[in-house]
């Protein structure tokens, strides 16, 4: 993103309401997030909760419509997909609890339906799988207060659990157990 000079900063400052409301709609009609960004931020209708839960069904669609001649390629893809909408999620929301909520509910519904597929020759899929994972023990640890860490510790070290009882190698450094500090 460019920085804003302070000559566009003035130039803002001195268009009419109009001309500003203008250039706003413009904006949202050409940028979905900037449109969804705005709509979460100024509309008093569209809460956490609604857009929390319109992730979740497009993550939900995402993996469980994954289909292909190599349905481990196809669910690497998948969830390549399902990784940006949570990115895309924290960028309108800013909501760090609820990320890691959604990284946890990708990761039960993979574990829930797909661990078969991480005995597929192609590995991509249990990698990226072990990376979110990991991921989600770091965002839990740096973002959330460690009440938290309580909180997800029985379904964090599930999925830990269930990796590591793989007789495939973990392809990233993850521990045994999610220590709460």
């Amino acid at each position: 993103m460019p920085a804003i000079s302070a000559a566009f900063r003035q130039a803002v400052k001195q268009l009419s309401d109009k001309e500003k409301e203008a250039i706003i709609l413009k904006a949202a009609r050409r940028d979905a997030e900037l449109y969804e960004l705005l709509s979460f931020e100024l509309v008093e209708e569209v809460t956490l909760e609604e857009v929390y839960e319109q992730s979740t069904d497009k993550i939900h669609e995402l993996l469980l419509n994954a289909s292909g001649r190599s349905l481990a390629k196809s669910l690497t893809k998948a969830l390549r997909k399902a990784t940006k909408e949570i990115a895309r999620f924290k960028r309108i929301t800013k909501s760090k609890k609820a990320e890691i909520d959604l990284h946890l509910y990708t990761l039960r519904l993979i574990f829930d339906n797909f661990t078969g597929q991480f005995d597929s020759y192609y590995k991509g899929f249990y990698t990226t799988t072990a990376r979110l994972l990991l991921r989600t023990i770091q965002l839990i640890r740096k973002n959330l207060h460690e009440d938290y860490h309580l909180e997800y510790k029985s379904a964090v070290d599930d999925f830990l659990q269930q990796i590591h009882s793989r007789s495939k190698p973990v392809p990233v450094a993850l521990p045994q157990e999610f220590e709460v500090e």
